[in-house]
């Protein structure tokens, strides 16, 4: 059979698209025609086709029963078995390959086979992109946007589709087709029914990585990093040391007028990142980790296993705590410690501590002064008096409307579990 232009065409589209080998291709059509051609009742299971891997041609091969007492599919008659035999003698029962015409596999083999092709194509393309890319686990990749399904978007890095699930997206940015995403491999899924390479911009590895390429004192290991905690798109801190004492591990994640830490902030979509100097007496480490909040006394818990007490005044303590506890609890995850805070006894006049108390509470909850004031006015000075008194009892005192007031009641709930060190579980 001459050269098969149009299967050339294929095979050659689908190595440098897909960047699958050609002999895996031919491999692939030829178990693919065989199995469809085995449902043609006029075949036997021993059917089996070659292509010519330097012309392309197609050779369809079935093994027949000689036989001049039995007829029909899978028999040969012995005279014309003796031509396939090169002229050699054949005998009943014996069995002769005979080659046969490729158009009598018929349209619905060719149909199958198709579907077949592409199946093991796809296979093909999962097994070189498993290869080529399980060991680049925790690489940063550069793509495009090829398509955004609800929220989880696909990026094409090279001639591969990878996916960057919606809970891997830092949730303030949306992309678009055509767009530019850079992301860290998190895994590769050999099993996966689609893309098997997945990406994430959320993972806290992500700015590890981020600070591997642009601070060369970490990736030539002056500087280690270690540990990360993070609330992707809001704010990240990440803890720093050196064996080098001539190095300033935080100045040197920093940069020269904050050139490095911004490059990843701007990454990050402007993400607020805490660079840390990691200590081993954790005292010292929780005092960093809670900066800028000025704390009065850290002891640690001798009752409690990893437990450490903060004691901070009136005027740091919703700095400590953090916007709905943010900054105690990305404190605790870097830590690995839980981090208990409380007010240090109150010394300034009521006047004072009512001020104090209105200003915590609306930058805790991200109030108003007037909602703040409302509350203070209704003798709710404090977390801990929120959550002694029960919601309904919280509502009717204040005269908030029921939405503000149940946000601001839930609010304290969270804040007051996370200060004791409790999980806290969102609705």
């Amino acid at each position: 059979m001459a050269m098969n232009s149009q299967l050339l065409a294929v095979v050659q589209h689908i190595e440098s698209e897909r960047g699958v080998s050609r002999e895996i291709v031919l491999t692939a059509i030829e178990q693919a025609i065989s199995q469809a051609a085995r449902k043609n009742r006029d075949v036997t299971n021993d059917l089996r086709v070659v292509i010519d891997r330097k012309d392309l041609s197609l050779h369809v091969y079935d093994t027949l029963v000689c036989s001049n007492e039995e007829t029909g599919p899978g028999f040969i008659p012995l005279a014309a078995a003796a031509r396939f035999n090169h002229g050699n003698p054949v005998h009943e029962g014996d069995t002769v390959e005979v080659e046969m015409p490729a158009a009598r596999l018929g349209r619905i083999a060719a149909q199958t086979s198709r579907q077949v092709i592409m199946q093991k194509i796809r296979e093909a393309e999962r097994t070189n992109t498993v290869s080529e890319y399980k060991d680049r686990v925790g690489d940063i990749v550069s793509g495009t946007v090829s398509a955004v399904s609800h929220r989880d978007t696909y990026v094409t890095v090279g001639k591969t589709e990878m996916i960057l699930p919606g809970k891997e997206r830092i949730p303030t940015e949306e992309f678009q087709v055509g767009d530019t995403v850079r992301a860290i491999i998190l895994r590769v899924d050999t099993d996966a029914k689609g893309p098997s390479v997945i990406l994430s911009r959320a993972s806290g590895k992500f700015v590890e990585a981020l600070f591997r390429l642009e601070v060369s004192e970490i990736s030539d290991g002056v500087v280690e990093i270690m540990g990360v905690s993070r609330d992707p798109g809001y704010r990240a801190k990440l803890a720093v040391r050196t064996s080098n004492e001539n190095v300033d591990p935080v100045g040197a994640c920093v940069g020269q007028r904050g050139s490095r830490v911004r490059a990843i902030v701007n990454e990050l979509s402007g993400e607020k990142i805490d660079i840390v100097r990691w200590n081993e007496d954790i005292r010292q480490y929780v005092a960093q980790a809670l900066a800028p909040a000025k704390l009065e006394s850290i002891e640690v818990d001798p009752v409690q296993p990893n437990t450490v007490h903060v004691v901070a005044a009136p005027d740091q303590y919703s700095l400590a705590i953090g916007k709905r506890g943010q900054n105690v609890r990305l404190t605790t995850k870097l830590t690995g410690w839980h981090v208990e805070i409380r007010k240090s006894m109150a010394t300034a006049s009521f006047e004072d501590q009512k001020a104090a108390a209105i200003k915590d509470l609306a930058e805790t909850f991200s109030i108003s002064s007037k909602v703040a004031t409302q509350i203070a006015d209704a003798g709710f000075l404090t977390i801990d008096g929120i959550v002694e008194e029960d919601e309904a009892s919280f509502i009717a005192s204040t005269g908030l409307d029921e939405v503000t007031a149940k946000g601001v009641y839930a609010a304290a709930q969270a804040v007051a579990a996370l200060t004791r060190g409790e999980d806290v579980v969102e609705g």
